[in-house]
């Protein structure tokens, strides 16, 4: 079983208030609502205290193509991915040395927020000192769940090789997607909660000497996972690709978390002869306030065990796919009792989930 050896994530170059982004979005979309202070009280009642971007918000304030948005997206992915790899690999915090790049066999580079051909992560191995016989696996399209799906997907190539030493980075630039001429309620919603990330995790088979590696005394082990697909709902969550990624997103979601996650993630559980009440920690990915109150809701968890991801949306807001990435890492520093459990969950278009078991061992 695969264990997950180092976290880390990038500080992106303008942190900005939410205050000062819900005065920024009063003077784009002022006229455009007539409800507009109603509207407006979303940016607080989300409890999102704070934001990374990767451009000041003069920037967003003018005209940009597609053309122009997907080539910045290229630029600082490339970049800040490189900067993700980099810390991960020696953070000091997780490792008790650095580990050369050429021993990482394998890339999963998630996103959803741009688009490149070649790759992102060509780029970025391009950059690094990586062997060339690197095997890449970009994953585009799941959007929030995209990081959860990646620490799965990474963790079942560490079954089949045992031997490997993986890397599952996550770039969502959320706020290069933004639409100023987009009078939608969705838009606006989504200016309120989303913004700029960066994270990478390493994950090892069990047949390498982890303890030789790890500065910590355990690790997570992951012990399975469960994608699952909602059919009939592709409306729910995801992007109109137009002039530009154009965002989808239901009003109906923390309703659908409640009636629909919790025998889901029974059933996951049931797999493993495990009951809900065993689970101890909860890596949720926030997707807001309202989603993580539905979680609580419909899984019956403690607002203490949804504390981290609580605090990491108040600090930086939803960043798609990279979210899970620092809550895992938080999780990671803490730490945990031997044997205990924890739960990985995160949600995306489709609408879907994706689901990991894990367990903190010495």
């Amino acid at each position: 079983m695969p264990y997950i050896l180092s976290a880390a994530h990038i500080q992106l170059p303008y942190l900005l208030s939410q205050e000062k982004v819900m005065d920024f979005s009063r003077e784009i979309f002022g006229t455009a609502f007539k409800d507009i202070e109603r509207l407006l009280k979303a940016f607080k009642n989300g409890e999102v205290e704070s934001r990374y971007f990767v451009n000041d918000l003069d920037w967003y304030k003018e005209d940009h193509s597609f053309e122009e948005r997907n080539n910045s997206y290229i630029d600082k992915a490339t970049q800040f991915g490189v900067e993700a790899i980099e810390k991960c690999l020696d953070n000091q915090t997780f490792l008790l040395e650095s580990i050369p790049m050429d021993e990482i066999e394998a890339i999963y580079f998630i996103s959803s927020t741009g688009m490149a051909a070649p790759t992102i992560d060509a780029r970025i191995l391009n950059v690094l000192p990586a062997s060339v016989r690197t095997k890449r696996i970009p994953i585009w399209g799941l959007g929030c769940a995209g990081g959860a799906a990646g620490l799965a997907r990474a963790s079942e190539y560490c079954r089949a090789f045992p031997k490997a030493k993986v890397l599952v980075l996550s770039v969502e630039l959320c706020s290069l997607t933004f639409q100023k001429n987009d009078a939608s309620k969705s838009n606006l919603i989504g200016t309120s909660l989303f913004s700029d990330g960066v994270g990478c995790v390493l994950i090892c088979g069990d047949e390498v000497e982890r303890k030789a590696i790890s500065r910590q005394k355990g690790q997570y082990r992951i012990l399975d996972s469960q994608s699952t697909l909602m059919l009939n709902s592709l409306d729910v969550m995801g992007w109109d690709v137009k002039d530009g990624l154009y965002v989808v997103f239901s009003k109906d979601i923390p309703y659908i978390i409640k009636n629909w996650l919790k025998p889901t993630v029974e059933g996951f559980l049931l797999e493993q002869n495990l009951e809900m009440k065993e689970i101890r920690q909860f890596i949720a990915h926030p997707g807001g306030k309202k989603v993580i109150d539905a979680y609580q809701d419909s899984l019956g968890f403690t607002s203490e065990m949804t504390t981290i991801s609580m605090d990491v949306l108040r600090e930086y807001g939803n960043m798609s796919s990279a979210t899970i990435l620092y809550v895992l890492e938080r999780f990671m520093e803490h730490g945990a009792d031997p044997g205990e459990y924890a739960l990985a969950a995160a949600l995306g278009p489709g609408f879907s989930s994706e689901l990991l078991l894990m367990r903190w061992e010495q």
